[in-house]
């Protein structure tokens, strides 16, 4: 689902680390239960730990879940943050945990992958809670496995349980896709052990997600720069996404609020240029020869002047949530078809009218007209030029 190009993490490349930050990160979305009852969330979420009878590990090596805290800000630097600093913001009011990670955008699968190295006992606390409960999913990574996002190994074709390449352009270890895995935040996917970080030379210690459920991010972004080193990047980890009541007639007009008619025909008329190229996880131009769903969609309306981010987590905040029975063409379509991450959203189409869209699928297939579908569908979005733009940073 993603190319990351704006990221707070930092780029390896080989065992070293550039400097250069990114100015944004993409958003935590929110982990609600959606329209399946638990018991078939469970057997979905069995699915897609992989091999799991086969860690090396007992169970006692990894900590039982303890309380799950929402993450709702990133901090990133180039190298590690000062001991000082994190007990710092440890302290700090209205502050209910902070968990210290290691951060690096990598090559995952021959995949460019923002990639955390964690202490699986206690980073998974601060995931969505059906990855966070899966013991056999964290003793696999403490075992020196690399769980993936869902997105990547359903879409992106990585298969469970096989061996990938990991690490930077230069240098890379072969390591066991463990698991599939969300960790709710959409430019993260890719989760190792700390000592499997220390071993393939990341940075130690060089990011932290903080909880802060009582404050308003911002503002308390605001205040933590004053604590952080000077190169290091503050980020909110963002809110839910506010659905709409079904009967909501809260939908924008024009007055420079959405889309010209104009830039709908463009951003269509775009899309159907790209039918028949193949789907590529990553792909959001002709340069990895083919796209992705949420790079279909930042390809097309860039050609109407719109700036889209990159991520469909992020493209679903471009605009209005509006119910699909009220969706136009040139609306986005997003579905959360993530059992590892309920209510995540991981899929957007562009909607053509009477019942069809353009989509970018999965590996395998290519850019295609589709019948419009609604299982984990969450609704449409009447993108905002002004708000993309603002998203995209």
């Amino acid at each position: 689902m993603r190319k990351p190009n704006r990221r707070a993490l930092p780029t390896i490349i080989g065992v070293s680390v550039l400097t250069t930050l990114a100015a944004n990160v993409a958003v935590l979305v929110a982990h609600g239960q959606g329209d399946q009852g638990e018991s078939a969330w469970e057997d979905k979420r069995a699915q897609f730990v992989a091999a799991s009878m086969n860690s090396r590990l007992s169970p006692g090596a990894v900590a039982p879940l303890g309380k799950r805290l929402t993450p709702h800000v990133l901090v990133a630097a180039p190298a590690t943050l000062p001991a000082e600093v994190v007990e710092k913001v440890r302290g700090a009011k209205g502050v209910h945990g902070v968990e210290v990670v290691d951060a690096v955008q990598g090559m995952v699968g021959g995949k460019r992958a923002g990639l955390l190295g964690v202490d699986p006992s206690t980073f998974r606390n601060y995931t969505p809670k059906p990855t966070a409960k899966s013991d056999a999913l964290w003793r696999n990574v403490a075992a020196g496995d690399v769980a993936i996002s869902f997105t990547m190994g359903s879409d992106g074709g990585v298969k469970l349980g096989s061996q990938v390449p990991v690490g930077g352009k230069q240098y890379q270890t072969q390591l066991r896709v463990g698991a599939y895995a969300t960790m709710g935040i959409s430019d993260v996917d890719a989760v190792i052990s700390h000592a499997t970080a220390q071993a393939m030379g990341m940075p130690t210690g060089n990011a932290m997600l903080i909880s802060v459920p009582k404050a308003k991010p911002a503002a308390f972004i605001k205040k933590l720069r004053k604590m952080l080193p000077k190169q290091a990047k503050a980020v909110e980890v963002n809110p839910a996404i506010d659905y709409p009541k079904a009967d909501s007639g809260n939908v924008p007009t024009s007055r420079g609020q959405v889309m010209t008619a104009g830039q709908v025909q463009t951003v269509i008329r775009a899309a159907y240029t790209r039918l028949g190229w193949p789907y590529v996880w990553g792909g959001e131009s002709e340069a990895e020869h083919g796209y992705d769903c949420s790079g279909l969609m930042q390809y097309a309306f860039a050609r109407a002047g719109i700036r889209l981010p990159r991520v469909a987590a992020d493209q679903a905040r471009a605009g209005w949530i509006i119910p699909y029975g009220k969706a136009e063409p040139g609306d986005m379509l997003i579905w959360a078809n993530d059992p590892t991450a309920p209510g995540y959203i991981s899929h957007i189409a562009l909607y053509l009218g009477n019942g069809k869209m353009i989509a970018a699928p999965r590996t395998g297939t290519v850019v295609q007209v589709q019948n419009v579908y609604t299982r984990n569908m969450r609704g449409a979005v009447r993108v905002s030029p002004q708000a993309a733009a603002r998203i995209a940073g």
